[in-house]
């Protein structure tokens, strides 16, 4: 008798990291379950319903929201009866200095990329305890580490999971829980593309240069891929990933920053 498919959640999972973990873990035999503001869009998830099928089903979530993220795991659980990997890649980004910063950006950050990873890990813990197996992934940055000017909302709700992942995977290390988190440099996401798109309509610099500035902020030279960090979430979230927890893993090209 095979065993059946292993349950994934990935919030935030329509774009970016999230989407190209998504489909890392179809190919690995995963069923995903993909949630996000948008998930009941049906213009927003078409290209990726298209693209995995079956393989992967698709809900809203709001994980800012503890009632969207109750019911979200709830339907989870009624549909497949257990979550075995949760990887909480849903987040914001919007640059302002600490003086005059105003209070809804900090909110924002705070609210979607800090309490909603740890809203979504004590949705999905309970049954992750009662099978004896789980995976938690989450995703940080090099910002985590690093300070940037009129960044200190995202660094800040960045360096919070990794606090958030230490005390989650002391407390699942006895019962087969890992908690881990990835922190990337830039990556070619569409959120990049966007910022690169404004920097030519402010400055009016040509694409290329602007590209070329991001490439050159690490040693290597060259953009981050999201299937580059899909690759190692796909390893944290396997059997082969059992001993690694507690742990922060940097996808950044060498940068510093």
């Amino acid at each position: 008798m095979t065993n059946p498919a292993r349950i994934a959640i990935v919030t935030g999972g329509l774009s970016g990291m999230g989407r190209a973990i998504s489909k890392r873990f179809v190919q690995d035999g995963m069923h995903v379950c993909i949630g996000a503001r948008r998930g009941n869009d049906a213009d927003a998830t078409a290209p990726l319903r298209e693209e995995l099928a079956d393989k992967a089903s698709f809900a809203s979530l709001d994980v800012r929201n503890t009632a969207s993220v109750t019911a979200f795991v709830e339907g989870v659980l009624a549909a497949h009866g257990r979550v075995d990997v949760l990887v909480n890649t849903a987040g914001v980004y919007q640059e302002a200095p600490v003086i005059g910063h105003p209070d809804d950006i900090w909110d924002d950050h705070i609210d979607t990329n800090l309490t909603g990873s740890f809203k979504m890990i004590r949705a999905v813990m309970p049954v992750m305890k009662q099978n004896g197996w789980g995976r938690i992934i989450n995703l940080a940055s090099v910002a985590a580490h690093h300070g940037m000017p009129d960044n200190v909302a995202y660094c800040t709700s960045k360096a919070g999971l990794l606090g958030l992942g230490r005390c989650v995977s002391l407390e699942g290390a006895a019962h087969g829980i890992t908690c881990n988190s990835i922190s990337p440099t830039w990556v070619e996401t569409e959120m990049l593309k966007q910022f690169i798109d404004q920097e030519i309509a402010e400055t009016g610099a040509a694409r290329a240069d602007v590209v070329a500035k991001y490439e050159a902020s690490n040693p290597q030279g060259a953009l981050v891929q999201p299937e580059e960090v899909a690759n190692l979430a796909a390893f944290l979230a396997s059997d082969a990933g059992r001993a690694m927890t507690m742990e922060d893993f940097q996808v950044n090209a060498g940068s510093l920053w």
